[in-house]
């Protein structure tokens, strides 16, 4: 009886599996082609003409089950073609000492309602070490997986992340410590959750898992397993990758902390996982989300597109909100129609459309928010950062609430980790002097307003050509020290009114270049992590000397700015009256001019500026260099 089930639950797990195949394909028809098909037949073949080509390989890999691919072996040819092969034989040929790949398998949004243009794609290569797959063989694995990337990263307009993992490690939830990708100690199985639920087999076996249900009955893992391995059976076709019970509250502690983190430079995107965390963290004693995504899949549901991970997922968030927090559904189902770049009475009716009226079909969204929702892209500047700053708020409601109930909860959460992760919050969120704030956008494709720079009343304003200030400050330097940093300056959508200072248009043009090109922009998620595990102090230095006066060929000039970055990635602003005052403030923070990046900027306009700046800089170097 169990095997019957199980291979009924085969049958069905393969067509979930190319519904899944299809809305990858329909989302992104040439990329899922490299991925679906391409990326397997790469693992397999070692030829000099192939990317991936490792020439003293000394065993072959192969992913479980390839030959028996229809779609794989009918493209071959074609693949040949690409790479310039005119050999007719089949290069996915067999060898007695073969390094066997179980499984290749994406993760995350790939082929759900979640996928957009701005998606990456993160796949796992699961091999089994166990059966023969020694160092060398990991090796050559790592060595051909960083050469196939290479070659991706160049023909795919989708970026993707490949992540080699043992079938071992995943039973015991072993992901590895914490790194710009993954999150370490802070969550286990709350990954193995999401692969359960996410992930689409590319080629290989299938998860015991996905198989080990039966309506109505208790689960028994063990059971399907040993059914499995006996006499007569015996269906090489899965993997034992463990079960999965629960997600204990110190990991949804954890992995919603962890969500905040990704929020910094994320934000509509981990809102939803910081959403779906806090309802597993409300629901820890009801069924795993996964589970009741497995039974309505094996189930068979009436609306097909429910086998839409995303779908069912949001849908399940969505009916959460709506019993618990009412006032909070109208924002949530707004910041999904977003997330998704969802189209709905746009008169085109693609797979997502498809996917997102059944999303919507309970929580019906209001007409005109759908049809301001369609047009997000084009809102102001304004309006997308209020849209933000609501993100941003609701974020740290559920901060609040998550810390309130959790706080003697992440007694297993490595005390390194939780160290990096509040820095960082603090880097991003805390408001210090003088320091520049951080403008949260809901995306990375906010719209950059259009400004016009006003002077009155010994005070500059930055506005919006048609809208309300951005930025205002008594200091100049300080509101282009803004703009630049939050990276909403482009000196073609700018102008200034005619003002009695004497800076010009082109002077904070020149100086806004100089400010990108010493710091850039704010990007917390380029920070390496071990810098929030030291103090925080200055790496990176800008001084401005005498911006809005007249220049003079002084080493002391009365008017010096200094713009300067730490080590967490914060910007600040100080103005002093003399250089004197810098070497104070200097001798007071640390600062060791021979330890730090230092730059200068004198206005462009005057015509002893090379003499000036070289004053400049011989005068720092006397005055910082003698022993303090």
């Amino acid at each position: 009886m169990i095997a019957k089930h199980i291979a009924q639950n085969k049958k069905t797990c393969i067509d979930y599996n190319n519904f899944r195949k299809a809305v990858f394909s329909e989302l992104a028809p040439r990329d899922s082609e490299m991925v679906l098909y391409l990326l397997p037949w790469l693992l397999c073949v070692n030829h000099p003409s192939v990317p991936g080509f490792i020439q003293d390989l000394e065993r072959p890999f192969k992913v479980y089950g390839i030959d028996s691919e229809k779609e794989i072996v009918q493209r071959e040819p074609a693949f040949k073609k690409m790479f310039e092969i005119e050999s007719e034989r089949s290069l996915l040929g067999y060898s007695p000492d073969i390094c066997w790949v179980q499984g290749v398998y994406t993760i995350g949004s790939t082929g759900t309602i979640g996928q957009t243009s701005a998606s990456d794609c993160d796949i796992w290569i699961c091999v089994d070490r166990r059966t023969g797959c020694n160092a060398s063989c990991m090796n050559g694995l790592y060595r051909k997986i960083n050469l196939i990337k290479d070659w991706m990263d160049a023909n795919l307009k989708l970026p993707v992340y490949f992540f080699i993992t043992d079938a071992e490690d995943i039973q015991n939830c072993r992901f590895g410590l914490m790194d710009a990708e993954s999150s370490g100690t802070v969550q286990k199985n709350v990954l193995k959750e999401e692969f359960y639920r996410t992930g689409i087999r590319i080629c290989g076996k299938i998860p015991v898992w996905w198989v080990c249900f039966r309506d109505g009955e208790p689960t028994d893992y063990s059971g399907t397993v040993a059914e499995l391995m006996k006499p007569g059976f015996e269906d090489y076709d899965f993997i034992d990758l463990g079960d999965l019970k629960s997600v204990g509250a110190e990991e949804s502690f954890g992995a919603a902390v962890w969500q905040i983190n990704k929020a910094l430079t994320h934000p509509l995107k981990s809102i939803i996982k910081m959403l779906m965390l806090k309802m597993m963290w409300d629901e820890a004693d009801g069924e795993l989300l996964c589970s009741r995504f497995r039974a309505s899949v094996l189930k068979g549901p009436e609306n097909g597109l429910l086998r839409d991970p995303g779908v069912f997922s949001m849908r399940a968030l969505l009916a959460h909100y709506r019993q618990l927090d009412g006032s909070m559904l109208a924002f949530i189902k707004k910041c999904v129609y977003v997330r998704c770049d969802i189209r709905l009475a746009s008169g085109k009716t693609t797979i997502r459309e498809k996917l997102a009226e059944a999303l919507f079909s309970g929580d019906k969204l209001n007409i005109r928010d759908i049809h301001r929702l369609n047009e997000f892209s084009s809102w102001s500047y304004a309006e997308q950062s209020r849209f933000g700053r609501q993100i941003f708020d609701l974020l740290v409601r559920m901060c609040n609430d998550i810390t309130s109930v959790g706080a003697d909860t992440p007694n297993g959460i490595d005390p390194r980790d939780m160290t990096i992760i509040g820095r960082k919050l603090s880097a991003c969120l805390k408001q210090k002097p003088h320091k520049i704030p951080v403008l949260h956008k809901p995306t990375s494709k906010t719209n950059p307003p259009k400004l016009v720079f006003d002077y009155s009343d010994g005070q500059w304003r930055v506005c919006e050509a048609e809208g309300g200030t951005v930025v205002s400050s008594s200091d100049i330097v300080r509101c282009l020290a803004y703009l630049v940093w939050n990276r909403i300056y482009d000196p073609d959508q700018t102008r200034m009114n005619p003002n009695p200072t004497s800076i010009t248009m082109q002077e904070t043009i020149n100086l806004a270049g100089s400010i990108r090109e010493a710091f850039g922009g704010y990007d917390i998620s380029a920070v390496p992590f071990e810098n929030f595990l030291a103090p925080e102090k200055a790496t990176r230095l800008l001084m401005v000397t005498d911006f809005e006066g007249p220049v003079q060929l002084v080493e002391n000039p009365p008017d010096v700015c200094l713009i300067y970055k730490n080590a967490w990635g914060e910007l600040f602003v100080r103005r002093f009256s003399s250089m004197d005052a810098v070497r104070v403030f200097m001798n007071e923070t640390g600062i060791d001019i021979n330890q730090v990046d230092m730059n200068y900027y004198v206005r462009r306009s005057s015509l002893v500026y090379e003499k000036t700046i070289e004053r400049s800089k011989n005068g720092v170097s006397r005055r910082f260099s003698k022993k303090r």
